[in-house]
């Protein structure tokens, strides 16, 4: 499915591989924003891979078009583009395309990875010749504030080309499983050993050690998928309870949070300080809105909050109550006064053998097996002579194999 039509197509070669091959990844994230899914798989990819993530323009007034390229600890390429402001959108796509194929001159004749986390990058990428192209669909991204009336267009286009189609969770999957014949669920994944540090003692940090206890935490991205009226009115029921919120503020206006002396907004910072963070917190909640944006998602947080041994209330979402709460490992709550009483409950309970169930559902989990699984699929399409037609009902029993065995 990687066929694209000739012209201006870069050709990487499909068999004699001259160098490791290259993954390049297109994607909507910037690699500084939230340390997340994306960098976790990139990481490991960069292993064994020279791994290049071309990100979304930044655009200036008089300037002229370049790529700012930066080499990460873990040996992936960050490419940022700059561009003059003013371009109308065709000159968008096309000056990002010319960039884009200066990136990737050096590795001509190199085995080429397209690896997509946003449709949209086909305005400027589509005339690319992949060996392998793989969607790795994290997030229902039409159903964001603010998504480009194209996308849907594109992410079709997408799925006509994409060799591997990998989801972010079971929702995903099965909203995806039936437009491609090679989807694949690959739930959110877990760094064990760096959540269970914030179970042992560590200094508070600085900003947070005047906070009174309970200290209940939230940490990730703040934006129209919390619900703001939820927070505010827990908050307001429970001024002995602090609220700890960490994560930067986008899409949405700062003057709509709620601003209660309880409620502590802190901003973004390092997932290598999250545990220390973490340690000093009583409790987790995902206070999430019950929107379109949060029908599919299915946080990573999850899994990290129970590593870190943080006893987890969450609203309804479908894949935390399927994943997590039918498990008993989350407590689920809808409203204000539901989500109180189970904080309140939570707060008085015993971890003990929570914490043994939580242990024994994160044993299966690693981001490592997560990547080994995936270029495991990688690796079998890279190496087939010709792509063979795959039976649809056989590669849904493939899928969902591979879906129990991210699940347990």
């Amino acid at each position: 499915m990687t066929d694209a039509p000739p012209g201006t197509a870069l050709l990487f070669a499909r068999d004699a591989v001259r160098g490791r091959d290259v993954l390049l990844c297109l994607s909507h994230l910037r690699w500084d924003f939230v340390f997340q899914r994306p960098q976790h798989l990139l990481t490991r990819a960069a292993r064994n891979r020279d791994v290049l993530l071309f990100e979304e323009p930044v655009f200036a007034p008089d300037i002229a078009p370049r790529l700012e390229t930066r080499v990460t600890p873990e040996g992936v390429t960050i490419a940022v583009p700059h561009l003059p402001a003013g371009l109308d959108p065709d000159g968008v796509a096309e000056t990002q395309r010319r960039l884009l194929d200066g990136l990737l001159a050096p590795f001509h004749g190199r085995r080429l990875i397209a690896w997509f986390y946003t449709p949209m990058a086909l305005e400027f990428a589509a005339h690319l010749r992949p060996a392998v192209t793989v969607y790795d669909c994290m997030d229902e991204l039409s159903l964001f504030r603010g998504a480009p009336p194209r996308l849907v267009e594109h992410e079709r286009d997408l799925l006509e080309r994409a060799d591997l189609v990998f989801t972010g969770g079971r929702s995903l999957y099965e909203a995806k499983r039936d437009r491609h014949p090679r989807a694949f669920c690959f739930p959110s994944s877990i760094d064990a050993t760096h959540f269970r540090a914030a179970r042992l003692p560590q200094p508070d940090p600085e900003d947070q050690a005047a906070i009174p206890a309970p200290r209940i935490g939230f940490f990730g991205v703040v934006d129209e998928r919390m619900d703001m009226e939820l927070l505010g009115a827990l908050a307001e029921a429970r001024p002995d309870w602090s609220f700890v919120m960490i994560g930067p503020v986008v899409k949405i206006d700062p003057a709509t949070l709620p601003r209660l002396p309880n409620i502590h907004w802190l901003g973004g910072r390092t997932y290598a300080a999250l545990p220390s963070y973490l340690a000093g917190w009583t409790l987790g909640f995902m206070p999430f809105a019950r929107n379109e944006s949060t029908r599919f998602i299915s946080p990573t947080k999850t899994p990290e909050f129970l590593a870190a041994g943080l006893p987890l209330v969450s609203t309804p979402i479908t894949d935390v109550v399927r994943d997590w709460g039918e498990a008993g490992l989350v407590e689920i709550a809808e409203d204000p006064p539901a989500f109180a009483r189970a904080l309140e409950t939570l707060l008085h309970r015993p971890r003990e053998a929570w914490l043994q169930q939580v242990d024994a559902a994160l044993a299966g989990r690693s981001w490592d097996r997560t990547w080994a699984a995936m270029d495991a699929l990688i690796a079998g399409t890279l190496n087939r002579e010709r792509p063979a037609p795959v039976a649809r009902s056989s590669d849904r029993r493939v899928a969902a194999a591979t879906q129990l065995r991210g699940a347990r």
